[in-house]
């Protein structure tokens, strides 16, 4: 089920786009699902065609979904090949820290303060 919080300061398409995200990710919503059209979901949460395009397309590009044509939109099975990129760039970046000597705690904040500075470009 995805909510859309109207009085949060998170756009409506990044709110949906990370719902549908953490879905795809949690495999709530199943490698090959269908997902609904853009316009009945616009409809069906009160958003604007475009917004729910946009949240749609981001997730494209991530690889978490692809669309086909007038057949609609699914989830990827590349999303898997994402997990795997991801964990093997949190591999090699536990390695850097080592190396120099950085602990867990620093670390950690240096990460979130990347994802965070990526969210703020997105």
């Amino acid at each position: 089920m995805i909510v859309i919080d109207t009085a949060s300061p998170v756009p409506p398409f990044e709110q949906l786009r990370a719902q549908l995200a953490q879905q795809i990710q949690s495999r709530a919503l199943a490698v090959g699902a269908r997902l609904p059209t853009i316009r009945s979901l616009a409809a069906d949460l009160g958003l604007a065609v475009n917004t729910v395009g946009r949240a749609y397309r981001e997730l494209e590009e991530a690889g978490l979904i692809e669309t086909r044509g007038r057949s609609g939109s699914f989830v990827s099975a590349s999303g898997e090949a994402g997990r795997e990129r991801a964990r093997q760039a949190a591999a090699d970046y536990a390695a850097v820290i080592a190396s120099v000597g950085i602990d867990v705690e620093e670390a950690i904040r240096i990460v979130q303060a990347a994802l965070a500075l990526g969210r703020a470009d997105a």
